[in-house]
């Protein structure tokens, strides 16, 4: 993993150790493993479907929640930072490691009782997810469970997702 993820010290900020996967994306079989592994937290044990949408975060969780949505046949909705939907949205505040940030969904975006897979490339304080399954809820929509390529384990992230089922490809 360690070709396929490059860490960038102090990006986007002095004293954050972000984690490049574009090398991971550029690589066809790479990419294709780990797709089919996201998705599989939206699927029973007989490989049927489960959830009725899968849900990306701002902007890796476009990257890999849209090719999972296509895996699992079903729709995709963005979950985007503050002002970038056009139309009327529900939108939650929240901490980051190294700031805040608000991110919005469309009110129309799930329909009431919907089941939803979250998507994500990083968990890290879990503050993204607690802010995206708050935005699920104002829709009306279920969160049935959290997908990600890493969790940095030496932090919190796994208390914000709660009880939901979570589907980590790797802890750094």
């Amino acid at each position: 993993m360690e070709r396929l993820v490059i860490e960038v010290p102090d990006f986007p900020e002095p004293g954050i150790l972000f984690r490049d996967i574009s090398p991971m994306l550029a690589d066809h079989t790479a990419f294709t493993t780990v797709i089919e592994a996201l998705a599989s937290a939206g699927r029973d044990a007989s490989g049927a479907t489960v959830v009725d949408k899968v849900v990306g975060m701002e902007s890796r969780g476009f990257i890999l929640g849209a090719p999972v949505a296509l895996a699992l046949g079903i729709g995709f909705v963005p979950v985007r930072k503050a002002g970038k939907l056009p139309r009327e949205c529900h939108a939650v505040s929240y901490d980051l490691e190294y700031g805040q940030a608000t991110l919005e969904i469309h009110t129309d975006a799930i329909d009431p009782g919907e089941r939803v897979l979250l998507v994500d490339a990083v968990l890290a304080t879990g503050g993204t997810v607690a802010a995206t399954r708050q935005l699920v809820d104002l829709c009306g929509g279920v969160t049935q469970a959290v997908s990600v390529l890493m969790e940095l384990g030496a932090l919190p992230g796994r208390e914000a997702v709660g009880g939901l089922p979570l589907t980590v490809l790797a802890t750094v």
